[in-house]
């Protein structure tokens, strides 16, 4: 820290946009002016689309601190809260609210991903795996990996674990698309969250009068005992359907273009029968490609004294971890990917009591994937020119639309 504390209201009319946009050609990096402010400062205040001025917080230490701070607030409904799009309805998920609700909500769904839990379900995971790249090795030798691998492997593991039926996939893949775009209007989104609400409220109404060893019969049984509603229950299910398969889904293929562009990388995990190994080369990736690049969002509730400056009460905070996860202070040579170094500090899930639910899970799906795709595939190649993918810069969660590949 540094000793001069400013209160920053004189940058407001300068401040930049955000989120700032990406570079052309270079698909796995983040934006370069996201990249010059972390060079010129730890905080800055940036321009959302409603004209607030929220701090911008680069630097990996000040976001490790901020995320773990008391003294912020995760709630989208306070005032100054930095939402990333106009705020609709009044029923939110957990995940946007403090404790003591946020901590009471959250600890109805922890069983299912404790890492005991996650750990037996890997030969399931695994059977899924193999399977799906049986069906693809039986075909023509070439497929667009996503369509084909990457997002049924993480949909048809969430689907097993809530208990929605697969069939459905379509529907909630498509209104899970629109919810999380950023070009989406609003009336869109509100009624694709309409749709995947209902869809699993009635679910809901199944599982309570014919409960399941599932997540959803748990949620029910909560409902039944007056500890959820019927609208919270069903909001808790659309975040966990959503978070589970688009993360998961375009972690695998954007992983996997970002290996078949570093073939001396790919190698190195292809040809590793070592799980620590492949473990520590999932949080590389993970640290390194970070595809949740709309920033962690909370509002101060007092002053918050950090990075040389002072955010005041009711200022917005945006934590974006892709920048944090590149700070040379931390991370050695950050544009680099490098499977061998330790990434295990990095922030792709998150820090603090908000940390993402799901990381076991993820770890676990991701772990299975990259030990076994390029093994099992071991001349995959990307069939098509880089320049000629189509990325995903309009949604809350980065990857690529289609990865035609071939072997």
């Amino acid at each position: 820290m540094t000793s001069t504390v400013r209160t920053g209201g004189a940058q407001a009319p300068s401040a930049p946009e955000f989120p700032m946009p990406r570079a052309e050609g270079c698909p796995f990096d983040p934006p370069p002016a996201l990249k010059k402010e972390q060079e010129q400062g730890p905080l800055r205040k940036v321009r959302l689309w409603d004209g607030t001025t929220p701090w911008l917080v680069t630097r990996y230490a000040d976001q490790r601190a901020l995320l773990a701070d008391p003294r912020t607030s995760a709630d989208i409904t306070r005032p100054g809260y930095p939402s990333s799009a106009p705020v609709r309805g009044s029923s939110f998920s957990f995940i946007l609210m403090d404790d003591p609700e946020h901590a009471r909500q959250r600890r109805m769904v922890t069983a299912p991903f404790t890492i005991k839990r996650v750990e037996a379900m890997r030969p399931a995971v695994q059977k899924i795996v193999d399977g799906l790249i049986d069906d693809m090795l039986a075909g023509p030798p070439r497929a667009d990996l996503v369509q084909a691998f990457a997002l049924p492997v993480p949909s048809l593991v969430i689907c097993e674990l809530l208990g929605v039926p697969y069939a459905d996939h379509d529907f909630f893949q498509e209104n899970s698309k629109i919810l999380i775009s950023r070009s989406a209007a609003p009336e869109e989104r509100g009624a694709a969250h309409a749709k995947l609400i209902g869809y699993l409220d009635e679910l809901m109404g199944h599982k309570i009068a014919r409960p399941a060893d599932d997540l959803l019969s748990g949620l029910g049984t909560r409902v039944e005992a007056g500890e959820l509603s019927r609208r919270e229950a069903a909001e808790m299910g659309v975040l966990l359907l959503i978070a589970g398969h688009e993360t998961t889904a375009n972690m695998i293929a954007l992983g996997t273009l970002a290996l078949l562009e570093h073939p001396d990388q790919l190698a190195l995990l292809r040809d590793s029968d070592d799980p620590k190994a492949v473990a520590g080369a999932v949080e590389e990736l993970l640290r390194y490609l970070n595809i949740t690049h709309g920033g962690r969002r909370r509002v101060a509730v007092e002053d918050i004294e950090i990075g040389g400056e002072v955010i005041r009460a009711g200022e917005g905070i945006i934590v974006p971890n892709d920048i944090g996860n590149r700070d040379p202070e931390v991370f050695a040579d950050p544009d680099r990917l490098d499977l061998g170094r330790d990434a295990r500090r990095h922030v792709a899930f998150g820090f603090g009591v908000h940390q993402c639910l799901g990381q076991p899970l993820a770890r676990m799906e991701l772990q299975v994937v990259y030990s076994t795709l390029y093994r099992r595939i071991p001349t995959l190649r990307l069939d098509a020119g880089l320049e000629d993918l189509s990325f995903k810069h309009d949604g809350a969660v980065y990857g690529v639309y289609e990865l035609p590949v071939a072997w």
